[in-house]
């Protein structure tokens, strides 16, 4: 047993940032640092450091914003993130000269880091938002190896913008110790696409309408994410549309075209064809906006502002309805600070307000996602931080993890002991749910499924033929692989119950169609039960037709 511990600072709960520092041995790492000021510092009146290393998991305030005064206090203590986070973290001190906010120092994806005598660092794709990163911490003692693994934000899924986190790279690792986020806690969500679907389908309703539409958005993440699907989903693409982009956005979608390289292939080449942002070419066109300019509304408009900004200076514009879409997962009073609005429960006719709507357009992990990577990594100790007390609640009441994980629900400056069984048993991983699309047209339905469902043995069994039944069990679709056994004796079985001459004994039935060409039905779709002058029995004994029938012309 080694001293493993983790001490928060600030779990994230609701609007506080992420900031925990971790002991494995000697050794002190400080995980992000979201604290809001200076006097939230835990450490702000201590000459001593409280770690001996910062990792920052990605550029977003929460987990971020108070690593400058960290660095302005313990100038010595080394801060490490990917490259893509050390490009975007200046971003959170836009008025602060570029030498005092570089500070960030980028470590390789994947290659073991030692940054002192037995213990390494390696970072991981986290999905989420470029750049972001997982960390896998590793303590080498004579007795053995300890691992920790924090993820900071995740996302398994992709975006428009990020891949999600390659979660086949991760499976088994068997960490000790499991901290991660549950923003989203227990609840299940619609699929990435359809949640951006219904999103642009509601936007278009409301230009239709002839709104203007606003957008409140952080300086990087969702606000790039959201042009990308504006200018590239079918109600929107080649439609006189102007976008309007406020400086705060604009400084972030900058920074973006500065990190092209890093961006999955998809985007890499959509910007060779036409500018990943500013475009005053290609319909809808995307635009800057100044702060003392006010938007052209001649034609419909969307507008992309900071949401920490005062969005009256829109609303007041009363030759325009507003509609302004809120993130569902955000908080309201976020919002609310910033400006003088009433929500849409408190209005009456006589009081005009902007009209909110909320919005979902998940960057994080819902429960199937948070379980499935625990289930994955098949951790000791499952630490759960940055969601609400009743999310992350929930998450622990889970009876699937509670019965294979030791778990822990910390809160603010309560010390987290993490002992480490020699003995541990790693339970047995549980039945991996593969998560699917189904696409309806008139003609079918389609079920698609990811390709590592046939890693599985199982699935040479099920694929057997190429073809499966399904039937309800309860408000479940259950699919079944038909064999070829199976299939050979459901035709033995149909056959006796055809005794007179009809198209099911006849020699040219072949796959429900007539091969005969001599036959008025040649080539059409024809009925077992069916007959023609032209019929000639099959040999005994075959199924649909004997093997003298034509094979179906191409």
């Amino acid at each position: 047993m080694t001293d493993l511990s983790c001490l928060p600072y600030s779990v994230g709960h609701d609007a506080e940032g992420v900031c925990l520092q971790v002991h494995m041995g000697p050794h002190r790492i400080l995980l992000d640092c979201g604290l809001i000021g200076e006097s939230s510092l835990g450490w702000a009146n201590e000459a001593q450091a409280p770690a001996d290393w910062v990792l920052c998991s990605h550029a977003h305030a929460d987990h971020a914003r108070g690593l400058l005064a960290f660095h302005r206090q313990f100038p010595q203590v080394p801060i490490y993130g990917s490259e893509v986070t050390a490009h975007l973290l200046p971003l959170n001190w836009p008025d602060q000269p570029l030498a005092e906010v570089d500070f960030c120092h980028a470590l390789p994806w994947r290659t073991p880091i030692e940054v002192a005598e037995g213990l390494s660092i390696q970072l991981w794709p986290a999905g989420h938002l470029p750049g972001a990163a997982a960390f896998l911490l590793s303590y080498a003692t004579a007795q053995r190896t300890y691992t920790l693994f924090y993820t900071g934000d995740f996302f398994l899924s992709n975006s428009r913008l990020v891949e999600g986190m390659p979660l086949d790279d991760l499976r088994g690792l068997k960490p000790d110790v499991l901290i991660l986020e549950g923003s989203y806690g227990a609840v299940r969500y619609p699929h990435r696409r359809q949640q951006e679907n219904q999103l642009a389908t509601r936007i278009n309703q409301f230009l239709a309408a002839n709104y203007a539409v606003l957008l409140p958005v952080p300086t990087v993440g969702l606000g790039q994410e959201l042009l990308m699907l504006l200018r590239s989903h079918h109600h929107f693409t080649g439609r006189n549309i102007n976008i309007w982009v406020d400086a705060a956005i604009a400084a972030g979608c900058d920074a973006y075209l500065e990190l092209l390289p890093h961006f999955p292939s998809s985007v890499q080449n959509f910007a060779r064809y036409q500018p990943l942002f500013w475009d005053e070419r290609v319909l809808p066109r995307v635009r800057r906006l100044a702060s003392d300019e006010r938007p052209d509304f001649s034609v419909p408009s969307i507008v992309l502002a900071h949401h920490r900004s005062d969005l009256n200076r829109y609303w007041q514009q009363r030759d325009r309805r507003w509609i302004t879409f809120v993130p569902e997962t955000a908080p309201w009073e976020t919002l609310k600070a910033n400006t003088a609005v009433t929500p849409a429960a408190e209005l009456t006719p006589a009081r005009s307000s902007p009209r909110i709507e909320p919005y979902l357009l998940s960057s994080h992990c819902d429960r199937a996602g948070t379980t499935q990577l625990i289930h994955n990594l098949r951790p000791q100790h499952v630490v759960f931080v940055h969601g609400s007390t009743s999310q992350l609640t929930e998450l622990t009441n889970l009876e699937e993890l509670q019965s294979r994980y030791q778990l822990h629900l910390p809160s603010t400056g309560s010390l987290v002991e993490l002992p480490i069984g020699e003995m541990f048993l790693q339970p047995a991983a549980p039945e991996i749910v593969h998560e699917g699309e189904i696409t309806e047209t008139a003609d079918e339905i389609t079920i698609t499924l990811p390709p590592s469902i046939a890693e599985d043995a199982r699935w040479l069994q099920l694929a057997d033929t190429g073809l499966v039944e399904a039937r309800w069990q309860g408000e479940d679709l259950v699919l079944k692989g038909i064999s070829q056994q199976s299939l050979l004796q459901r035709g033995a079985e149909s056959q006796p119950q055809f005794t007179l001459d009809c198209c099911a004994t006849c020699t040219y039935f072949k796959e429900q169609h007539c091969w005969n060409q001599a036959s008025p039905l040649f080539r059409f779709k024809v009925s077992p039960e069916g007959y023609c002058p032209a019929f000639e029995p099959a040999a005994e004994g075959s199924i649909e037709g004997s093997d003298r029938a034509p094979k179906p012309a191409p």
